[in-house]
């Protein structure tokens, strides 16, 4: 398997089509929101960039498969991949894995054994009238608690991101031995869908890892006129058409950036220049803790060889055949 990644417009997915064209290979996606159908503008699925220029579509999976409004999350992903993964090879064909979402790729790679936390019900309700304020102290506190080093900004940014967070400290303040020794970047999953187990590489695979390397300057640019495109070709609608079927708004800011911020916007909290402007901000701070998050990565392991994202295509898809040849 070929791994392509790299940070919010940074050409990964145009790459990742030219190669799997160059390798007879189909894309699994590791993009923790192009999963949810419906959410197309806004999480920047471009899907026109699977089309070659021979009209040809070169074939992706874990897009599109599940409803907007569903809390998907690394479990369900992993089980997933595996299933794609499965299918793709079976036919004869190259997986390439391609994705901004370091979680997916390093849990995929590393094969990550997640354990289920069960929900607890009488806590939720007890905490449902609780501000974001009160939840994250309590939260605050229950790490104290138990240990734990785990702060990231995402377990605190709605009030049911916090209490899901909360519910995971206090399974582990009751069960002091269900607590695994996961590390700060794999307890960010633990607030979203369980505890760890032991990690490993996939037996006898070396994952081949590549990763876009682009300025910060040209990045910053290319993010900012992205966001302007995406304005004008309508995703402030294709949100107001999701929060008209029936999401309710709580759950698109659950998703975070766009469908955080424009749904502020279309709730009468944000006007349309400040959500803009915050919008903007938060997408530049995103990129950054993606490019932090792949650094990581190489810390822990996962060997990624950068390709300079200004080259030519072609030379950079013959880099990687290279690589693979080798």
């Amino acid at each position: 398997m070929i791994t392509i990644l790299g940070p919010t417009a940074s050409g990964k997915t145009k790459l990742a089509v030219a190669l799997a064209n160059a390798v007879d290979g189909e894309i699994i996606s590791a993009d923790s929101r192009q999963v949810y159908k419906g959410m197309d503008i806004g999480t920047g699925k471009d899907l026109a960039d699977y089309r070659l220029a021979s009209g040809e579509i070169v074939k992706y999976h874990l897009i599109d498969i599940c409803e907007a409004g569903e809390k998907y999350n690394l479990f369900r992903y992993q089980e997933d991949f595996q299933k794609a993964y499965a299918d793709i090879v079976q036919r004869g064909k190259i997986p390439v894995l391609c994705g901004g979402t370091g979680l997916y790729i390093e849990a995929v790679l590393k094969q990550y054994n997640l354990q289920r936390v069960p929900e607890n019900k009488a806590l939720r309700d007890s905490l449902a009238g609780k501000s974001l304020e009160e939840l994250t102290e309590m939260l605050e506190d229950l790490k104290r608690r138990t240990g734990s080093n785990m702060h990231n900004k995402t377990d605190v940014d709605s009030c049911k991101r916090a209490i899901r967070a909360i519910e995971i400290e206090q399974y582990y303040l009751e069960n002091s031995g269900a607590k695994s020794d996961a590390t700060e970047n794999q307890q960010k999953v633990v607030a979203e869908n369980g505890s760890f187990g032991q990690d490993a590489l996939i037996p006898g695979h070396k994952p081949l890892i590549f990763g876009t390397d682009i300025s910060r300057e040209l990045r910053r640019q290319k993010i900012t006129h992205r966001l302007d495109e995406r304005l004008k070709e309508g995703m402030v609608d294709e949100i107001k058409g999701i929060l008209e079927s029936g999401v309710a708004p709580e759950d698109l800011i659950y998703y975070g950036l766009e469908y955080k911020f424009v749904t502020l916007y279309l709730t009468g909290e944000l006007s349309y220049e400040e959500m803009r402007r915050q919008l903007e901000i938060a997408i530049h701070q995103f990129a950054k803790r993606q490019m932090t998050w792949f650094r990581g990565m190489e810390k822990r392991g996962l060997h990624i060889e950068w390709i300079d994202y200004e080259l030519p295509m072609e030379q950079k898809v013959q880099f990687i055949l290279d690589r693979i040849e080798k």
